[in-house]
């Protein structure tokens, strides 16, 4: 595995790996790796990639700095995930050479996808999310690239971003990844309590009832506040989507549905997700 930091380094390894015929696979993430991203590793080998992991907290998708320092910082593990997933090549490019010109760098705005939910909730995030986006799928060049279920609307806003600006970059979307208990993996579940982690269970509990039946939509969204509410969870949102649009559904519509949750246990944001049905 070969391990880069700077820009041009990355774009060279990636255009060679293509010159050998390989397709390129590039999974982004932001450290403190977990089964979850090596799901995301594993996806891309399985379709044969050459497998490109980037380690990067981009600080312009935070928009509380206290959250920004809380992020989990694991190095050591990461490059030991890294290499054991079977990457070809590990990015872990510096701040000043992702955003030379800091504060003052151009910012790609993420439309309509991300006005709502995670979006309102947590104002910018999403612009820097598709910025930092953008400048991983255009240093790389053409690829595909991994992106997990659990962040939902994250998924739907590169895919847009994709399309939208004409990269040639095919996004796969990849299943929400779970501990045995069910609470989605995320690399924020390390600072729960053992307490705080046992009410954060409430997310997929309310996800469980939310498809425990088909219903109308707003007969769903009360099934989960419920039961987020009885576990301890600080609800942001229960909310029930067209999968596409991420439009909420009114008591009339009928068929395949998103539920969409987020809440917050011991200062910690959590978000979780599951297909549903709706009628």
């Amino acid at each position: 595995m070969r391990v880069v930091k700077r820009l041009d380094e990355w774009r060279a390894a990636a255009e060679g790996l293509r010159r050998r015929g390989r397709t390129v696979g590039l999974v982004p993430t932001m450290g403190a790796l977990h089964a979850g991203h090596r799901a995301l590793c594993d996806a891309a080998r399985e379709r044969g990639d050459a497998l490109v992991v980037t380690l990067f907290v981009n600080p312009r998708q935070f928009d509380d700095p206290a959250d920004l320092a809380r992020y989990p910082r694991t190095p050591a593990a990461d490059l030991a995930l890294a290499l054991e997933a079977g990457a070809d090549l590990l990015v872990e490019p510096t701040g000043d050479a992702m955003w030379p010109r800091g504060a003052q760098s151009v910012t790609v705005s993420a439309g309509d996808l991300a006005r709502r939910f995670e979006g309102r909730d947590r104002p910018g995030h999403f612009d820097g999310v598709a910025s930092v986006v953008a400048k991983l799928f255009a240093v790389t060049g053409p690829c595909r690239a991994y992106f997990g279920e659990k962040d939902y609307q994250q998924l739907c806003v590169v895919r847009a971003l994709a399309g939208d600006l004409g990269f040639d970059v095919e996004v796969v979307g990849v299943p929400l990844q779970r501990d045995p208990d069910g609470l989605a993996l995320s690399s924020r579940n390390v600072r729960l309590s053992a307490s705080g982690r046992a009410s954060a269970l409430g997310l997929s509990r309310a996800l469980v009832a939310a498809a425990s039946g088909v219903a109308a939509a707003s007969a769903l969204r009360e099934r989960m506040r419920v039961v987020m509410e009885d576990a301890g969870v600080e609800v942001a949102y229960a909310e029930v989507v067209d999968p596409a649009t991420l439009a909420p559904l009114d008591d009339d519509a009928a068929g395949p549905a998103r539920a969409l949750v987020a809440g917050l246990v011991e200062g910690v944001r959590l978000i979780d997700n599951a297909p549903v049905e709706v009628g």
